[in-house]
């Protein structure tokens, strides 16, 4: 069976990615969970990852770590986690790099940290910045989308997967939203699976 090491439900983003796409496609796998932030934490993960990282994908002798090459790994075995159309596949896959490694400002200004409650009092350009562009994109594909399903390109994709924790991040600070974004939020969070993590995150914050 498929083992996926995860770190803290409540803060890891980087787990729920991969965590999510197997879920939604039903693919069955064991969870190794390794809390962050202990004493033993690095040398713990280092049992599984070479790059002393979660998330880390086990399939038997391979292992495959960073959150999207997981997700390439999970469909190349569930080939629906990208639109079947080969234009719409590549928008996907862009989409999905650029939040992989963009909205750094973001990132260190909101990070993810699904049991509190906190205000968005504008902070600052940089962030503004990445807010208005991952709407920009959210409000693009449900524009064109729309009409085969809730997610951005209709049916679940990587792409979804990839734009979970900002669903959470959203919710946490009250971002205010158009509309189609709000909707899509509002569709994931939902997802049975997203409130299997959010149960999961509440209960190990209190530990």
């Amino acid at each position: 069976m498929l083992k996926l090491v995860i770190g803290d439900r409540n803060y890891s983003s980087w787990s729920l990615r991969p965590w999510l796409a197997m879920k939604q496609v039903g693919l069955p796998f064991e969870e190794v969970n390794v809390r962050l932030s202990e004493p033993g934490t690095k040398a713990e993960i280092f049992k599984y990852s070479p790059s002393g990282k979660v998330p880390c994908l086990i399939d038997g002798a391979t292992v495959v770590w960073d959150s999207l090459a997981i997700c390439e790994y999970i469909a190349e075995k569930s080939p629906s986690l990208w639109p079947a159309q080969r234009k719409v596949r590549a928008e996907a896959r862009s989409i999905s790099a650029e939040m992989h490694s963009g909205f750094s400002a973001l990132r260190r200004a909101m990070p993810m940290e699904i049991s509190a409650s906190k205000p968005f009092d504008g902070r600052g350009a940089e962030v503004m910045a990445d807010v208005a562009r991952v709407v920009d994109i959210w409000e693009s594909c449900r524009s064109r989308f729309a009409a085969a399903g809730p997610f951005l390109f209709g049916t679940f994709s990587v792409a979804d997967a990839m734009f979970a924790p900002l669903a959470w991040r959203f919710l946490t600070y009250a971002v205010d939203l158009p509309p189609a974004s709000r909707a899509w939020v509002e569709t994931m969070v939902a997802l049975p699976a997203m409130q299997e993590w959010r149960a999961v995150a509440l209960a190990e914050k209190a530990k």
